[in-house]
């Protein structure tokens, strides 16, 4: 009696601390956003399949697409969600009844009890508040973001907000109802769809064991745990992955319009939920093709009415991926002048990203500071140095090859050479998801169907599940690897102790969010050169490298007190006194720097010749030159590229001018620098005005309050400094001269607000 009275009492505080109630809204939140993509799923494949899995794959893609455009038009409500959402499962539920084909009940029960505990774990995990560095970073910033402002609007300042972004849609709609945590759990939601779909592929293959096998290599891989149950993007997909890969399948066996039309679907949703699948639609065209090709015969006997029927499947299945992919590409050239933002920028040059920024964005990923690459495997499986641990059971990933002797190997290699070929772009270990799961299939597949075989792989499943367990992760791999803690966190997932608490222990800088909210007035801008967790503050956040426009505002602070940025530097070009139409500045070597001019002036004589009407412009960067003509030292031009031959700055004259000598203010950190001038004569002929410049240093002007004054032009309004940063002694020294108020502090930073 006293167990049932405590009980009861436990429940009612539970209650009134509003604790069932946020717990139920995460769940309703979740369910509402799958229950919705299978409606529209089952509404969309009809009897061409009948696998839940596929059906909400494809209604998530479907629903992908709605929420995008409800925020194009700036109706992204919970009351609008709703009407959607109830609107599809009622006509769902109105043509037919809902029916899913049933799991065959053949398995092993000691897999079935170890998926059972696994999936708890993950549950828990998923329910308990976001705290991933990139979840609660940009992924569900920009959710945050668009739930506020009930859409897009253009997000020029943040590199991340022009990925594509299929799965945060998903993650809006489910965040509409149950905030952060609804968005984690419906990405936890495809890593399920996608283990389903792996032992119901190995069952029509022919070796249900091992793919049961196969699919808990997956399931128990730490570094898939850990993401899955995060509102990131990689398990969902590789659930779309293996979706494609299992339509491609049927559509063989079939060669069902419906289904090509699926393919199409499911490979542009590929896209649209991350950049690194782009190879997918070129997979499922090429796979179509060739199989259409194979079916109608030699080239010379083919027929017009095959050669139609070829031409048509691939050209349905390009239009109906172009329906998911076009949105994220129009919605980059409309707003950032690049549709394939952030990278390509040389062939889409643009004010916002810089092509220097993309080669060392790059560098950055593809090296992940490793000595070398082979040290990759051993990285991505056992250490985790690589953000993140498959499990030391994928060291033998090469007995893989192996199953290239059956047509199904060939078929699960292939797939897995395609959503892997892009690995080494970004060689962090979570990028290796999507192709894992065709990889573990192969693994298994490999070991044979005897006895033997059958063995090995019940061997090597439980093996893993059992070294990937989060607790015995933890002792072997290297110290802060991503992976899941020790406890299991359902109290915190129930909301029986509060977000909060959980968040400042596992999130962070998670107090600096608070701070801010407090410290801050609403709708300020703040600079930071750290990136924090946005997804908890409603705050506009600038980080130094998220776009150029940022990176030249962490300059212009640098211009404001460090030596080496300052202006001080003077290149002065002396010549014969002549009539010039116009002057052009050329640099003329390569170099690792980034060439900078804070002020071009020229002369006649003594005196300055006033820039009135001078049309200025700039190769390779045109963007911001009017800053080296506007009497600031604090502002700048950048050329936005490594130094090479060619690049020039170039002012046009309103008026033919009488000219002798020209003078570039600009910092002295530049040692590459080789400059050339040239003028153009009354006749429009450019030719050499001068030989090497001479260059001396000036004394440096104070500009600490003028680079406050220029951040504050350009609207922000506080600077977050971590004690780390090169500026954060010189503002606690000087926050007189700079023109600042601190008004908060937490975690090692501090918050200035701009005088």
């Amino acid at each position: 009696m006293f167990s049932r009275c405590y009980n009861r009492h436990f429940v009612w505080r539970w209650i009134q601390s509003g604790g069932a109630l946020e717990a139920l809204s995460v769940w309703f939140g979740a369910g509402f956003t799958v229950l919705v993509s299978l409606a529209l799923g089952s509404l969309v494949c009809g009897k061409s399949a009948k696998d839940w899995p596929v059906r909400f794959v494809a209604g998530a893609a479907i629903l992908n697409l709605a929420v995008f455009f409800l925020c194009c038009i700036r109706l992204a409500y919970p009351l609008v969600f709703a009407i959607l959402g109830a609107g599809a499962v009622c006509v769902w539920i109105g043509q037919s009844k809902p029916r899913f084909q049933k799991p065959s009940r053949s398995g092993n029960y000691l897999l079935v009890l170890i998926f059972a505990i696994y999936f708890l774990l993950y549950f828990f995990n998923s329910m308990s508040p976001e705290a991933s560095p990139d979840g609660a970073g940009y992924h569900l910033g920009f959710v945050a973001r668009y739930f506020r402002e009930h859409g897009f609007h253009p997000i020029t300042w943040n590199i991340y907000a022009s990925l594509s972004e299929g799965a945060e849609m998903l993650f809006l709609f489910a965040f509409a109802f149950g905030k952060h945590s609804a968005a984690a759990m419906v990405h936890f939601a495809f890593l399920v769809a996608l283990v389903w779909q792996m032992i119901a592929y190995s069952r029509r293959a022919g070796f249900p064991l091992r793919g049961m096998c196969a699919a808990l290599l997956v399931f128990a891989s730490p570094v898939v745990g850990i993401d899955a149950t995060s509102a990131y993007n990689d398990a969902a997909l590789a659930c779309v992955a293996f979706t494609l890969f299992y339509l491609l399948q049927l559509w063989d066996a079939e060669r069902s319009t419906r289904l090509l039309i699926l393919v199409g679907l499911v490979a542009g949703f590929g896209y649209a939920v991350k950049y690194t699948a782009c190879l997918g639609v070129l997979y499922a065209i090429g796979f179509v093709a060739w199989k259409s090709r194979r079916g109608a015969g030699p080239w010379p006997a083919v027929s017009q009415a095959a050669s139609s029927a070829w031409v048509s499947r691939w050209a349905i299945v390009s239009a109906s991926a172009a329906v998911m992919v076009m949105p994220w590409m129009i919605k980059n050239w409309l707003w950032v002048q690049n549709p394939l933002s952030p990278f390509f920028n040389h062939i889409f040059p643009n004010p916002y990203v810089t092509s220097s920024f993309e080669i060392e964005f790059r560098h950055d990923l593809a090296t992940y500071d490793l000595p070398t690459r082979w040290m990759i495997p051993w990285a991505v499986t056992t250490s985790g140095r690589l953000a993140g641990v498959l499990g030391p059971v994928f060291l033998l990933a090469p007995i893989a090859l192996l199953s290239l002797r059956r047509r199904e190997g060939r078929q699960l290699l292939l797939a897995a050479a395609v959503f892997g070929a892009t690995y080494f772009s970004n060689i962090g270990a979570r990028f290796l998801i999507a192709p894992l799961p065709f990889v573990a299939l192969a693994m298994m597949l490999a070991l044979g169907n005897g006895a033997f075989g059958r063995t090995a792989a019940l061997a090597l499943a439980l093996l893993h599940a059992a070294i990937s367990w989060p607790p015995l992760v933890l002792k072997y791999a290297a110290p802060g690897v991503w992976a899941m803690e020790k406890k299991v966190p359902f109290r915190e997932a129930l909301r029986l102790k509060p977000p909060q608490d959980y968040l400042q222990a596992h999130l962070v800088h998670f107090g600096i969010d608070q701070m801010i909210e407090r410290s801050s007035a609403p709708g300020a801008t703040v600079f930071s050169y750290q990136a924090i967790p946005e997804a908890y503050t409603s705050r506009r956040i600038l980080t130094d490298y998220e776009s150029a426009a940022n990176h030249n505002d962490g300059l212009t602070l640098w211009t404001g007190f460090a030596a080496a940025w300052r202006p001080t530097l003077q290149v002065r070009f002396t010549f014969a006194g002549q009539p010039l139409r116009a002057i052009r500045v050329v640099q003329t070597t390569s170099g690792r720097g980034e060439w900078r001019i804070h002020e071009l002036r020229a002369f006649d004589g003594a005196a300055p010749i006033p820039r009135n009407g001078w049309r200025a412009t700039a190769n390779p960067s045109p963007w911001g030159i009017e800053s080296a003509f506007d009497n600031n030292s604090v502002t700048f031009w950048k050329c936005g590229d490594k130094l090479r031959p060619g690049m020039y700055v170039e002012v046009e004259f309103n008026a033919l001018q009488e000219a002798d000598s020209v003078l570039i203010e600009t910092a002295p950190n530049q040692p590459g620098m080789r400059l050339r001038l040239m003028g153009q004569d009354p006749a429009g002929q450019w030719k050499a005005l001068a030989g090497e410049p001479d260059i001396s240093n000036a004394d440096a002007p104070e500009l600490r309050r003028a680079a406050v004054e220029e951040l504050k032009r350009r609207g922000i309004g506080y600077l977050l400094l971590f004690d780390a940063d090169m500026a954060a002694a010189d503002f606690r020294r000087n926050a007189a001269l700079w023109g600042v108020r601190e008004v908060g502090q937490s975690d090692g930073a501090r918050l200035y607000e701009l005088q």
